[in-house]
């Protein structure tokens, strides 16, 4: 299942919670994909972050610490 699979079940199984309630496999699924999906984007923001470079007055460029 891709990301916007996993996206798209996601939002169908909210729109359920709402209306009729999710059952207890549901509601382990639904646990399971938005744990992925968390994962997922701070993987993805990490990436980023680690590709940063800070260019000094100096010219000397620099990758971003991590804090």
């Amino acid at each position: 299942m891709n990301m916007q699979e996993r996206i798209r079940r996601i939002n169908e199984l909210y729109r359920k919670s709402q209306t009729e309630g999710l059952t207890r496999e549901e509601k382990e699924e639904q646990a399971v994909l938005r744990r992925e999906y968390v994962e997922n984007i701070r993987g993805n923001l990490r990436a980023q972050l680690d590709s940063i470079r800070v260019e000094r007055p100096d010219g000397t460029v620099e990758k971003l610490k991590k804090q």
